[in-house]
């Protein structure tokens, strides 16, 4: 797994929904449970083996690394990262200590016969390795945001569709049960039409690298945390956004360099409704855990909502005010993405979703820096 100082600086991994402080033995932990419950079905077999590279060890990675006891077909043949002491540490976890190892993504890509590539290297450099990546027609799992500049995206898009490979983003909190729950309350009908979204990304700030601290290689808040709940605005709701105005800055905390810490997005909905999503690094040391996420959709016949230490609650017309507690059980995006290129299944997270949210979060991070209201 990689350094606990990377981890802490994003919502890593499936655990970090829990409510409460977590420690990197609470990491794992929470990993193993989301495991053991993928484990009462069984593994996951594919018509095949599976050959795997990675490229990076930053974000999300353990969303690779922590299904693969339920996937025996599944091998990581080989890593790869310029940083060496990263790559040391990667080859530390029981399924990367015999992989080969390159500096350079390139000689791997040229020397490997790979089925599938993760990608998890710094943001700005993301959309170079997918395009070399699907160039030489390999499936892609890569780190969220996909590209941090508009060409680049339009660049990735082509050249998914024209070499007719697949790709999916790692954008794990789709697959939580307490968002799972929120998008079966909607899809049930029970709080009517959704007129109304609000939302919030809240964390501590300790531990950031050094990629993280520029803008050429992070790209901004608004893209790299607000694509977390941009994605389950959309995705809960059942609407799409068609404006946004924004704005973003760092106050105080000069250690983190260009990343700001305090940002707001303001969306006009698609059917006239609002719907907005708070950002911030100003969550104290001292605070329960390192994040606080938190999802309200308010529609025409009631609200539900979830926030760590409240749950899941709904209130609707003709209902009282409740907490949730039939959840559907964890998903992995991992899972999902290979069930989806092995098995045929209709993938949770398609292909157009990874590129309209993308789309929407630079469209807002656009609308901070031009300090006007975009169409998107």
């Amino acid at each position: 797994m990689g350094a606990h100082h990377a981890i802490v600086w994003d919502n890593f991994g499936m655990s970090q929904m829990k409510a409460r402080s977590m420690t990197r033995r609470e990491v794992l932990a929470g990993a193993s449970a989301a495991l053991a419950a993928h484990a009462e079905s069984g593994p996951v077999r594919l018509p095949k083996k599976i050959r795997v590279g990675m490229i990076g060890f930053d974000g999300h990675y353990s969303e690779i690394l922590d299904p693969l006891p339920l996937l025996p077909d599944v091998e990581v043949v080989a890593i790869a990262d310029s940083d060496a002491a990263k790559m040391a540490r990667a080859a530390q976890h029981p399924k990367l200590a015999t992989v080969r190892q390159y500096r350079e993504y390139g000689e791997m890509l040229a020397r490997e016969a790979l089925d599938l590539v993760a990608v998890n290297n710094n943001n700005g450099e993301r959309a170079s390795a997918v395009l070399a990546c699907t160039d030489k027609k390999l499936n892609v799992i890569a780190e969220k945001p996909l590209a941090i500049e508009r060409g680049d995206l339009e660049r990735v898009r082509k050249s998914v569709t024209r070499n007719g490979v697949k790709l999916s983003m790692l954008l794990p909190m789709r697959f939580s049960p307490p968002y799972l729950a929120l998008k079966r309350i909607v899809d049930s009908g029970e709080i009517g039409e959704v007129a109304q979204i609000g939302a919030q990304k809240s964390y501590k700030v300790a531990g950031a690298p050094e990629w993280r601290k520029r803008r050429a290689t992070y790209g901004g808040t608004i893209p790299w945390v607000g694509i977390h709940m941009v994605d389950l605005m959309l995705w809960t709701s059942g609407r799409d956004f068609k404006e946004v105005a924004s704005f973003q800055t760092r106050i105080g905390f000069p250690e983190i360099g260009d990343a700001e810490n305090s940002a707001a997005s303001l969306f006009r909905m698609d059917n006239g409704g609002a719907a907005t999503l708070r950002m911030d690094y100003l969550r104290p040391e001292t605070a329960p855990s390192h994040g606080d996420d938190r999802l309200r959709l308010a529609g025409t016949k009631g609200i539900a909502e979830y926030y760590n230490t409240g749950g899941v609650t709904l209130v609707s017309v003709g209902r009282k005010l409740e907490q949730i507690r039939d959840l559907p059980p964890e998903g992995s995006v991992f899972v999902d993405f290979l069930e989806s290129v092995y098995l045929g299944k209709t993938p949770a997270l398609s292909m157009a979703e990874i590129c309209r949210v993308t789309e929407v979060v630079l469209g807002a991070r656009e609308a901070a820096e031009q300090g006007r209201i975009l169409n998107i």
